[in-house]
């Protein structure tokens, strides 16, 4: 039997785990880490209703920690065998999914320290040497060449434009690279954004897991640039700061490709430009070294060279230097990590700046329930950061026109480049009210079979007939 069971990211957008099988053969696509709310950060802790024994491979769509942040501790719980995902991803992982087990081990140690675990002592789900551990396991797929990696499974990758290396997978259950076909969207990225290719088209399916973060919203028409220019503008004119929490790797070198261009244009000020995470200056070389994937606007900056970057970015290796990018008083944009404001150096950026009216808090991207960011962009008056109530006085901008996830208009253009509908559609990567928008929008505008699954459903997938 052929079937597709779903262990993450259902009606939420953390925790993707989508385990296939084909007969005696089973890959579980990506391993992710779920986020945000109590309730499901609590599930990283439940054992998997899966038999490890059975598992022969993991197939991981891109870096990010909600797709990849679980491997460790499957391969802590058992796992042993291969990881693939495309070379530029498997360089990620290895920025990545260490510095996520340091993190467990510092949230385990905070815990005792002040005593609110339940469990004593409080455990890490793994630790930084679990997380180095893992990598061993991990295995290059080239793009667009289909790879058996299982007996009866064979996966192809195509780009989908997300962030660096980051795929759609189209997955054959079958012998001989033959069979049904099961193309999984992975998180589709924006066509025209700056540094690496546009999502390509995708493969044909015959049933499609497709992700639908923005399943109920279309994004903002402004040009990302000139949005990023007013802000600075704005916030500089009355003696403020820029603080922007931002994901260390997509996100953090799209920022730092639009402010050095401003500069070099003289459409911002020349202020200070503090790069305040130390994952994200790692994951920006891997992104240079990736040519094969840079759009020609990226080439051509590629040939102009990076001096002026150099010049006008301090980066912020050490704690000490970080602690004087936060003591520097004067107007100043300071990109730092995590993006949600789950934790990281941008706390303390946090800390010291929200209380000031001439400062502005930039968010450029997705803000998952439960996550101090969701709470600041919804309008919150104060927030807690390390046990401490801080009044939010500062200016909040949220800016979707960063956005990395492509919007409900974006995605149904994606799904018309396929030459025949799939017998269905399962729409994850969204929160409920995401799911049923898109889901609405595919049944009204393309009349496709579309369903929402819940959390442990496996659903047999037919041999197609027509």
């Amino acid at each position: 039997m052929n079937s597709i069971r779903f262990l993450g990211a259902t009606q939420t957008v953390t925790g993707s785990k989508h385990l296939v099988t084909a007969g005696r053969s089973q890959v579980m696509i990506d391993c992710g880490l779920f986020q945000g709310l109590k309730e499901l950060r609590l599930k990283n802790w439940e054992t998997l209703p899966i038999d490890l024994r059975a598992l022969q491979a993991v197939l991981l769509t891109h870096a990010h920690i909600d797709h990849t942040g679980y491997l460790p501790r499957l391969i802590k719980d058992g796992f042993k065998g291969p990881v693939y995902a495309s070379r530029s991803t498997i360089g990620l992982c290895r920025i990545l999914l260490p510095d996520t087990g340091r993190l467990q081990e510092e949230d385990a140690r905070y815990a005792n320290k002040k005593g609110f675990s339940k469990h004593s002592p409080a455990l890490p789900l793994f630790t930084e040497s679990e997380a180095r551990a893992s990598l061993r396991a991990l295995r290059p797929l080239p793009f667009n060449e289909p790879s058996k990696v299982a007996p009866k499974i064979t996966a192809c990758l195509g780009q989908s434009g997300h962030i660096l290396g980051s795929a759609f997978v189209q997955v054959t259950l079958g012998a001989n690279g033959e069979g049904t076909r099961v193309v999984f969207s992975g998180d589709l990225g924006r066509s025209s954004r700056p540094i690496i290719n546009d999502p390509a088209p995708p493969f044909e399916a015959d049933y499609l897991v497709l992700e639908s973060t923005y399943g109920d919203r279309l994004h903002p028409p402004e040009d990302a640039k000139a949005s990023l220019r007013e802000v600075v503008n704005r916030t500089v004119a009355r003696g403020g700061t820029i603080v922007v929490p931002s994901f260390a790797v997509g996100r953090m070198q799209e920022l730092l490709y639009l402010l050095t261009e401003l500069r070099e244009e003289k459409q911002i000020p020349a202020v200070p430009i503090f790069l305040d995470s130390p994952m994200a200056i790692s994951a920006s070389a891997e992104y240079l070294a990736h040519t094969e994937e840079h759009d020609e606007e990226m080439r051509s900056r590629m040939a102009r060279g990076f001096d002026n970057l150099r010049k006008m970015v301090t980066v912020t290796r050490t704690q000490n230097e970080s602690r004087r990018a936060i003591r520097d008083r004067g107007p100043a944009v300071i990109l730092s990590s995590a993006g949600m404001a789950t934790g990281g150096r941008v706390l303390h950026h946090l800390a010291a700046r929200l209380p000031d009216p001439r400062n502005t808090v930039l968010f450029v991207g997705y803000q998952a329930a439960g996550t101090r960011g969701r709470m600041i962009v919804e309008g919150a008056k104060e927030v807690k950061i390390h046990g401490v109530l801080v009044p939010i006085n500062a200016e909040v901008v949220h800016m979707q026109e960063l956005s990395a996830h492509a919007d409900y208009e974006e995605i149904l253009c994606w799904l018309s480049g396929l030459k025949k509908p799939p017998c269905r559609t399962f729409l994850v990567h969204g929160e409920e009210s995401a799911c049923e928008a898109l889901q609405r929008r595919i049944h009204d505008r393309l009349g496709w079979d579309c369903v929402i699954p819940e959390y442990g459903e496996e659903v047999e997938l037919e041999a197609r007939t027509d």
